[in-house]
């Protein structure tokens, strides 16, 4: 057989495996860069008995960036993890690692290499009457593709849910099934979910009854118990995480942000500045310190008459310039941090730093990779700063537009950004009556927000008032006003 001939043989295999490598990876859009921090970050600071597929994970990412020496080690990491394990466990567990080594050892040409791993795989599929020479179905398998998807990021999320139920449809009572499960259910109650805070609040309970000496899932579980209210009841189990030293780098982030949100912003400092100590160069802890000074600011300005007190004014001034620090040590440490950019972009224009503030709502909005919940929320942020900030109405309804054209799941940012538009359009009609493209705009307010005998009741208005859209006849649009009309 010509080599040409073997290296087909060997992908008709290859393909068969189930391995990162045939999970439909390439077409997610992510940044490796990014990605490999958040892994690097995990087997760091993570302790948990579930860490050989990250280590999968990390070999695949390290091949994409032509790393194969290094993905390889990162592969035998993996090994290292399975030998600790039972001997029918670590057999399973080693077969997605196996697949793995195939094709990096085919990239790499080394088809004696290759064999040795298909060879390997083939008498695992034997030995358990598989129907297919290279795969097996086990809820192991589907198990390690949740974890790996559930890494890859919000696009995945979905597909990553269902390879977590599969998996425990055989095994309701697997802990480790059901950990990735409540995890990832956790991450899309994030997306604006209407029914995501509860089933994911059941789903941490029952995780956490499953794993009970799991202190990740149990500070999700506190953080998610005091999204309900149930406050009391999340900080219990905050207590019994932060008693344990297991994974405390990422017990003591939660915990601040669970205090936080508490308005213990003291004590959430305290708790990051510890966690600092251990980690300095951890991007997340540095954004958590900037939201703890950005809400320390929001308290000084509720306090009535701050501004007429020198010491308050210097506060004020003192904890602005901290947080903005913490921010930009963030994108220092993480550039494709999105959230840095945005906070920065609202900090600067609390300052009155007009430039600087544009400066970074822009370079998030021409980040290529920029997921649409996050892009939606830019938007937003960036038309509050153009309408209140920078006084440009006309400008601050373009971004409104274009948050509300981006279809996500987020019900929250979208009816923010349906609020805000609809006072600015009502707003103008105060002002002017018989403006065609606001009575339109309100129609087309009023069709998003599902309310269709309003949006009728508005466009007709339009339609009395003229039938087309005079653009030269208002005030309130810009030249290149004409496309931002077509969003409706």
């Amino acid at each position: 057989m010509s080599e040409t001939s073997e290296k087909n043989h060997m992908m008709d295999a290859l393909l068969e495996l189930r391995c990162h490598f045939t999970w439909d990876l390439m077409g997610v859009d992510t940044d490796l860069a990014d990605l490999e921090y958040r892994i690097w970050e995990e087997i760091e600071f993570l302790d948990t008995k579930f860490n050989v597929g990250i280590h999968n994970t990390l070999a695949y990412v390290k091949h994409l960036k032509g790393q194969n020496e290094q993905a390889l080690e990162s592969l035998r990491q993996a090994e290292e993890q399975i030998q600790q394990l039972h001997d029918d466990e670590a057999e399973i567990k080693s077969l997605v690692t196996w697949g793995n080594y195939a094709w990096i050892y085919y990239h790499m040409d080394k088809l004696a290499e290759v064999q040795i791993y298909l060879d390997k795989i083939e008498t695992f599929c034997k030995r358990h009457s598989s129907p297919f020479r290279y795969k097996v179905e086990l809820p192991e398998i589907d198990c390690e593709e949740g974890w790996c998807l559930l890494k890859f990021g919000k696009d995945c999320y979905e597909r990553a849910r269902a390879c977590f139920q599969k998996a425990l449809e055989s095994q309701p009572e697997n802990p480790e099934f059901y950990t990735g499960f409540a995890i990832v259910i956790y991450r899309l109650d994030h997306l604006g979910r209407e029914d995501g805070p509860r089933i994911s609040l059941e789903a941490l309970r029952r995780a956490v009854t499953i794993n009970p000496e799991d202190n990740y899932l149990k500070v999700l579980l506190a953080l998610k118990l005091q999204n309900a209210d149930h406050i009391e009841e999340g900080e219990k189990y905050l207590e019994e995480a932060l008693k344990n030293r297991s994974s405390q780098t990422y017990i003591l982030r939660y915990a601040a942000k669970f205090y936080r949100r508490k308005q213990c912003l003291d004590k959430a400092l305290q708790l990051l500045e510890s966690a600092l100590k251990t980690t300095p160069s951890s991007a997340t802890l540095h954004y958590e310190v900037g939201l703890c000074y950005k809400a320390k600011m929001i308290q000084i300005k509720k306090v009535a008459n701050y501004a007429r007190k020198d010491t308050d004014r210097q506060e004020l001034k003192r904890v602005i310039e901290v947080a903005i620090t913490h921010f930009n040590t963030s994108i220092g440490l993480r550039p494709t941090f999105e959230s840095n950019y945005i906070e920065l972009g609202n900090l600067y224009a609390e300052v009155g730093d007009i430039h600087k503030a544009e400066e970074n709502y822009q370079k998030v909005l021409n980040m290529k990779k920029l997921p649409d919940y996050i892009r939606q929320n830019v938007h937003y942020r960036y038309g509050c700063f153009l309408e209140f900030k920078k006084r440009s109405e006309a400008d601050a309804l373009i971004q409104y537009l274009a948050g509300l054209k981006i279809n996500t799941d987020n019900k929250f940012i979208k009816n923010k950004l349906l609020i805000t538009l609809e006072k600015l359009v009502k707003k103008h009609l105060s002002q002017n009556e018989s403006d065609v493209v606001n009575w339109s705009l309100l129609g087309f307010i009023y069709k998003v927000k599902g309310e269709q005998r309003e949006a009728m009741q508005f466009y007709e208005k339009a339609l009395e008032l003229g039938s087309t859209l005079l653009l030269s006849k208002t005030s309130l649009f810009p030249p290149d006003a004409a496309q931002t009309l077509s969003y409706f």
